[in-house]
């Protein structure tokens, strides 16, 4: 990536260098230059001619397509069917026009693409060019979908209705705030930063959670320097000035803190030689380790990189509070607590629920819970017509052990009181399409066959097996179930499978897909959402990044950052932003 890339625009054929905070980013505004996002080329077989036949998703991911859908967003929509799915011309695409109600609601007008983030905070990639606005993407739809820039402040499940507030101005009646109704609903509206109720942190952190969060952080990086460089300071004052700290190890909190030392060590330090020497950057961590969901190598590999470009790792520590200048946190492992001056935080420690889903699982009965909880085909739980996905939802996954005597009925097709190989071969795809942790439970046991299941506790084979063996045979597989993280490579997930559904609804009502019913009989009309996880990367500054891909698969090096180029430039919503 070139840095010059932050500061590019194109005026008349030509490229002016400029500041970039002298080119503020306008997020109504509509960008027909092609401000560059990679120096990287790279190719796609797509013909750009040819219409998608599958949803373009990536990160809070949504689609409507069906009579008076509503859906609201934290983000924007970035996901949605180019074309009729195939088959026998059933798909809501056809459904006529005049039927047809889908609306928008979103605090912001347009997408941004969040991974990247912590890349504008140091002016490694300009803000605009990893946004797009949602009038461009859902222009294609011909004017089916309606978009209102407004932010939900109120679900009422109770009457399908969604109460909104303006973000711009008052109505013709003098009122900022209208009504929607909807026949079905989609929730996507994102997660907040999880402050843990720590005292001072609201007030005295910044988070990264917004293109103008990312800004903002910037401003503040160049502000501590110029603070630093001011006369009649004492050594010390110009040290706590430029301390910043980075609280929480995870994905992003690592990442910022390798750009911002990158963006000081390359760039900074050659406008402010005379604090050079000063500056320091330190990353809290609660757990043991920074990356502590990534493999260990790639945790270690960081750590050790950390070490060596002078980033101070503090794990095992819990911050307590955060004033304007200091930050006091407790030791783990000695009980010890200890303050350390700051010139600037960034909070990144995890996602919390916003107030208007807390209110709607107040309302539906999931007040107790942490997060919203939506079953395998991502309806929401206890509520009807409300479907959920991205960071504001969990999948609430079904126990085998729950249904195990249904299953076990189910294959037993003599009524014997035991099943045979043959019998259990016969339910096997739906337990496995029904159940996913059935499927990881094989892979962590090294077990080639689910007939595996079946062998004694010394691994022969068994001809048949009667209930008790069989519940004692998948007493273990629930012990594979886990939540899934809130990622956007989840949400991105979420919103083509949802997306599917919605186009092929008539269809599969008609002729269902789903797995079978072993409680009630028949089947399921849609196979249940299964996440594949496809990898993860971990950018580590210096042109070095760590990918940990399925398949035990661990890369770390410059050869790695390539990839990472590549792989999130194919994952951008349009042309413009991809190259």
């Amino acid at each position: 990536i070139s840095r010059k890339h932050s500061i590019i625009s194109y005026r008349e054929g030509k490229s002016v260098v400029a500041d970039q905070d002298e080119v503020p980013f306008d997020p109504h505004h509509t960008y027909h230059f092609p401000l560059p996002l990679f120096a990287l080329q790279v190719k796609h077989s797509e013909d750009l001619n040819q219409k998608r036949t599958a949803p373009l998703a990536y990160s809070r991911i949504l689609v409507m397509l069906y009579l008076s859908f509503l859906c609201i967003c934290s983000g924007s929509l970035i996901a949605y069917a180019d074309s009729p799915s195939k088959g026998d011309g059933s798909s809501f695409t056809q459904i006529q026009k005049e039927t047809q109600r889908k609306k928008v609601v979103s605090p912001r007008n347009y997408f941004a693409f969040t991974p990247l983030l912590p890349s504008v905070t140091c002016g490694t990639v300009d803000a605009r060019s990893i946004v797009e606005p949602v009038r461009n993407i859902i222009k294609k739809r011909n004017g089916e979908i309606k978009f209102w820039e407004a932010e939900c402040l109120k679900i009422d499940p109770a009457n399908k209705k969604v109460f909104c507030r303006s973000n711009i101005d008052e109505n013709l009646a003098g009122s900022n705030e209208f009504t929607l109704e909807y026949d079905h609903l989609v929730i996507a509206i994102g997660a907040q930063v999880n402050t843990f109720n720590t005292p001072g942190v609201m007030e005295h952190c910044h988070f990264l959670k917004e293109v103008e969060d990312a800004q903002r952080i910037r401003r503040t990086v160049i502000d501590c320097f110029e603070k630093a460089v001011l006369p009649e300071l004492t050594e010390e004052e110009r040290k706590i000035n430029l301390h910043f700290v980075i609280v929480g190890g995870g994905p992003t909190g690592v990442e910022f803190a390798a750009e911002l030392h990158d963006f000081v060590y390359e760039d900074l330090v050659k406008i402010y030689p005379s604090v050079k020497d000063l500056v320091s950057i330190s990353v809290i961590q609660s757990g043991d380790h920074i990356l502590n969901t990534f493999d260990e190598r790639i945790s270690t590999f960081a750590e050790k990189k950390f070490q060596r470009d002078g980033i101070e790792v503090l794990t095992g520590h819990r911050v307590l509070s955060v004033s304007d200048r200091m930050i006091n946190m407790k030791t783990k492992s000695t009980g010890q607590n200890i303050s350390i001056p700051h010139g600037m935080v960034v909070w990144s420690t995890g996602v919390g629920t916003r107030p208007v889903v807390k209110d709607f699982m107040e309302q539906i009965s999931q007040g107790n819970r942490r997060i919203l909880a939506v079953d395998e085909w991502l309806r929401v739980k206890g509520c009807e017509e409300v479907y959920a996905l991205g960071d504001c939802a969990t999948v609430d996954q079904k126990k085998i052990r729950e249904d195990i005597s249904a299953i076990f009925a189910a294959a037993d097709k003599d009524n014997s009181g035991t099943l045979t190989i043959e019998e259990f071969k016969d339910v096997v795809e739906d337990i496995i399409i029904r159940y996913p942790q059935v499927e990881l439970y094989l892979k962590n046991k090294n077990l080639f066959d689910v007939t595996d299941l079946l062998k004694d506790a010394e691994g022969n084979d068994r001809e048949e097996v009667d209930i008790e063996g069989f519940k004692l045979a998948l007493s273990h597989v629930d012990k594979q179930m886990k939540s899934l993280p809130a990622t956007a490579q989840v949400a991105a997930q979420q919103g083509a499978y949802l997306a599917r559904c919605f186009n092929t609804w008539e269809k599969c009502k008609s002729d269902p897909e789903g797995p079978r019913k072993f409680r009630s009989g028949g089947r399921h009309e849609f196979r249940p959402f299964q996440y594949r996880h496809l990898g993860q990367f971990a950018p580590l500054g210096g042109e070095q990044a760590a990918a940990e891909l399925p398949g035990d698969w661990v890369s770390m090096g410059h050869s790695t950052q390539w990839l990472w180029y590549s792989v999130y430039a194919s994952k951008q919503v349009s042309w413009r932003t991809r190259y």
